[in-house]
């Protein structure tokens, strides 16, 4: 292939992205939102609430991963999160074949160059990561893992906490938290 043709692929998919994240092609700005709050009935209080505390809470939190991700999705950055929960998936791995597979396969997704889901990290990580893939343990992709998760809390984090998908879940959140107490 030539070497523009990756690059044009990317692009392309950039712009697809875009066109289906247009209100007027039916998809409205605001419905990442209710996706998120949909399952927020599931969420305890208490829970939503502690999200703002520390990114670490979040990450604990299956909803709170869940409705990150959906963030994610409007900043068409999700390959972050999905990168780092494979790397923590990656980890369980006990199978010497499966993790060399495993780790080839995250590898081609996430961290090689114009890779179809490629994560922000530096060409140094990048390297490195290549060469921990010849003797393939579970530790291999720690590095990449730690600059994606720093990339995430610095930035993304604090972005999803101001979002008034988040915004409305926390209030929601407090009330209800109110509320019981008044009735208590």
């Amino acid at each position: 292939l030539p070497p523009s043709l990756p690059s044009r692929a990317k692009d392309l998919k950039t712009r697809l992205g875009i066109l289906l994240h247009k209100p007027e092609l039916g998809h409205k700005t605001g419905s990442s939102s209710k996706l998120q709050l949909g399952s927020r009935r599931r969420d305890s209080s208490r829970e939503v609430l502690e999200w703002r505390e520390s990114f670490d809470q979040l990450l604990k939190s299956k909803s709170g991963v869940n409705a990150f991700h959906t963030f994610l999705k409007t900043e068409f950055s999700e390959e972050n999160l999905d990168f780092w929960l494979a790397c923590e998936d990656f980890k369980k791995t006990r199978s010497k074949t499966k993790l060399a597979s495993k780790a080839n396969r995250i590898f081609e997704e996430f961290v090689q160059s114009e890779a179809p889901r490629e994560v922000n990290i530096d060409h140094e990580t990048r390297e490195i990561t290549r060469k921990n893939l010849s003797g393939a343990t579970s530790a291999c992709f720690n590095e990449a893992q730690a600059k994606t998760r720093t990339l995430m809390e610095k930035d993304s984090y604090p972005r999803f906490l101001k979002s008034a998908s988040y915004q409305d879940m926390s209030r929601q959140a407090a009330s209800r938290g109110s509320s019981k107490r008044s009735h208590t």
